[in-house]
This record gives structure tokens, sequence and C-alpha cells, in this order.
């Protein structure tokens, strides 16, 4: 049997709701130590975690680790990602990826350096959809594509939604529904095509730059919609749309054909159902459920980050071979891809 890695998580939100549940349902990892200014103290005790610290110096300082989860706010992702790979850990970064090009660049050439297992958190490449619809793709069912659809609304960032104020509502901090969600819808598109886009065009909208929480009102420096026009060589077109000030909930990531169309569609990315579309008929088709399936009783991310760990620890084993759920871990290559599109429309410090 594989020696189990020893993984830190640093984040308490996401990295605490997610990634640690995720973590310890997984048979590989044991989750030995979290890193937060504010809640790392508590979260150990009440998950019994054997180390807590304030920061991921401290941690990886503190305790043998051989992995690090970087769940961080996005402006700290550059500085925790850089010291656990100067450190020689494996590295699971969440989106987006960076601030900036510059930061992005950085991480992908220390990642090469450091010879370690590096990838991205875009788990959503992992739901039984997503991976019926990139076989479709990858065995020429809709060939030839000629347009990407990818549309997610929601109504979180209306303006009568009380949301505490906070690095999220702040540019120079990396919030904004760009790099939280189009971020994304840009990886999706890139992976199921195999490609990166030739041109990328797009704009960062804020509807609601007023906003109120329990404290009073203050001030949104942050998109609440971002939308991109991407180009590929090949002449394919994606629309991807993201909006949080909808009246509904509503996704649909669609491969459009000159002779069928696959459709995943739904109420959220963890709510869909899968159709195949063309002149004669409109099919739903059947997804093989994923193998943690049982584990969204957890929340619905939990079962596809698992698939994405697989991957991750098929490259921490230098395995070539791709997961059981037949997918490569999002690299950090991929995410430099994102952010050079994110920065073309306007994301960045």
């Amino acid at each position: 049997m594989s020696a189990p890695i020893r993984v830190g998580i640093v984040g308490s939100g996401f990295g605490a709701s997610t990634h640690l549940p995720a973590l310890r349902a997984h048979a590989r990892f044991e989750v030995i130590a979290i890193a937060s200014p504010r809640n790392a103290a508590r979260i150990a005790a009440d998950r019994k975690i054997e180390h807590a610290f304030s920061s991921c110096a401290e941690m990886l300082a503190g305790c043998m680790l051989d992995a690090v989860v970087v769940a961080s706010p996005p402006f700290a992702h550059h500085d925790d990602a850089l010291a656990a790979l100067r450190s020689g850990k494996h590295v699971l970064c969440e989106k987006p990826f960076a601030l900036d090009i510059a930061q992005a660049e950085e991480l992908v050439a220390t990642g090469k350096s450091a010879g370690t297992a590096c990838g991205i958190a875009h788990e959503f490449r992992f739901r039984p959809e997503r991976i019926a619809l990139a076989e479709l793709v990858a065995n020429g069912h809709l060939a030839p594509i000629r347009e990407i659809e990818y549309t997610q609304l929601s109504g979180f960032l209306r303006a009568k939604e009380m949301r505490p104020r906070g690095w999220w509502f702040q540019r120079a901090r990396g919030g904004g529904i760009a790099g939280a969600m189009l971020s994304h819808a840009i990886d999706a598109a890139n992976a199921v095509l195999g490609m990166i886009p030739v041109e990328a065009i797009g704009t960062l909208r804020t509807a609601n730059p007023e906003r109120c929480d329990a404290e009073g009102t203050f001030i949104s420096e942050v998109d609440d919609g971002a939308f991109a026009l991407l180009r590929y060589a090949d002449g394919t077109v994606a629309r991807l749309s993201v909006d949080g000030t909808a009246a509904v909930d509503s996704f649909t990531f669609a491969i459009h054909g000159e002779s069928r169309t696959a459709v995943c569609s739904g109420k959220s990315i963890a709510d869909q159902r899968f159709f195949s579309v063309d002149d004669e008929e409109t099919n739903e088709l059947d997804c093989a459920p994923s193998r943690y399936a049982r584990f969204a009783a957890i929340n619905a991310n939990v079962p596809p980050m698992m698939e994405l760990y697989d991957a991750w620890v098929a490259k921490i084993d230098g395995s070539t071979a791709p997961s059981a759920a037949g997918q490569a871990l999002p690299s950090f290559a991929d995410g430099l891809a994102t952010q050079r599109i994110l920065a073309a429309i306007g994301f960045g410090k």
C-alpha cells in the first residue's frame, strides 16, 4: 500500500469547507496542518488537525509536509504557492492562479525548477457531465466544432443581497466574479478543445457598485459580471458569460458543431443534465456517476475535488496515465493561459 501523502491546507474558507473533508475522505492523503491568520487554531481544535499555524511560511517551517493545498484568498496565492514550491512541496493552488501575468509566470517557472507535482483546482473538469462532454469531443462526435457557449447566471450579487465587505470586493486583492468564476469558464473552453485561443476580448461590468452589509454601505471596486469572447486557431469561437446579478439561477455549457450539439444544463454547475441535439431529435444522455458520489452529502464540490485529487496523486506518483476519470490534472501552464485571458479583459492589479 502506498504511503499517505502528508498535506497542509492554507486557508480557512473554501479550504476548510471543501478541501479539508475531500482530502480526509481520499485514501491517499493525511491532513496534518492548517494555516490561517485568524481561524487555524479553532478549526484545528474542532476538526482534530494536529498542527495549526498563522501563515503558510510558519506551517512549512513547523511540520513535515509532502504537499500543500493553497486555498488562501487570491492576493496570497502567489506568495503561499511560491514558498511551498521553494520548500520542495507538491502544490495544488486555487484559482485565480495569481493577481497578474508576471506572478503567474513566476509560479510556472518555479514549479518547473522545483520538479514537484503542481496543479490548479479546476475541479469542475471532473464533473460527470463534463467528462462525458469531453469524451464526445475527443471521439469526434461533435466535429466540426464551431462554437462553445458557457453561461452561468446567479443572483448572489444583486443589489438587495447583503454580502460582507472584504477582499472579495477589492480589485487589488483579486476580488470579483472574473477571478472567482469566469476562470472556470475559460479553463472549461480551453480544456475541452485542447488548445488556447489566439485572440481574447471581453469586458468586466459592475452593475451594483454600492453595496450593503451589517455595518452599512460600502463601494465595490470589482466586477459582478464578466464576459469573454475567445477565438481559436481552428476558427472555433467561445462565448463565455458569468453574471451574479440575474433573477434566476441557470447554467449552460454547450458545444455546437455543424451536425450536432451537446449541452450540459441545469440550475447550477452542481445540478446539470446532459443532452445531445441534432436535426432529428434531442436525447438526454446518462453519465457515469463519480465513484465518490456518496460524498456529495458533505457538499456538491467534494466529489469532483476528490476526482481532481486522483489526478494530482497520479502526478505525485510519477504516472503519465490519466486519472480514473480520464482527465489530466489542470497544470500551472493552464493557469497561466487563463491568467492571460483574464488580463486581456481587465482582471488584475
